[in-house]
């Protein structure tokens, strides 16, 4: 027969385990709330970190159509001032064309024949 001391030390004991699953089962919660926290915080940032990432994106995709233009821009305007100089160099040879001495029509002089007579400056057409 179990006595009176040995049933009250085991249902103390009972208790006792009773008290110490209870902690471990709070304990236990209360661990899988902070997790759970954690978790939706690291969720939010990974979300925000996300949409970063999306916006560094279309920003760079922006920067790189803005260089692509940048560089169109650089080579026309090369052309540009390839044509201006070489339209300069034209209008310096038009103008030097236009200001040269113009090649005088110079009247050939006269042939002095045997006979004295000056020939080669009058055509006569009279037969």
């Amino acid at each position: 027969m179990i006595s009176s001391t040995q049933g009250s030390s085991s249902a103390a004991w009972g208790q006792l385990q009773q008290q110490q699953a209870q902690r471990n089962a709070e304990q236990a919660e209360q661990r899988a709330r902070s997790l759970q926290t954690m978790a939706q915080a690291a969720q939010r940032e990974a979300d925000q970190a996300q949409g970063n990432a999306r916006n560094l994106k279309i920003d760079s995709s922006q920067a790189r159509t803005d260089a692509d233009s940048a560089q169109r821009n650089v080579a026309a305007m090369s052309s540009l001032n390839t044509v201006n100089t070489q339209l300069g160099e034209l209008r310096n040879q038009i103008s030097n064309v236009l200001s040269s001495p113009s090649v005088a029509s110079t009247t050939p002089s006269a042939y002095t024949n045997v006979d004295g007579q000056a020939t080669g400056t009058l055509i006569n057409i009279t037969a």
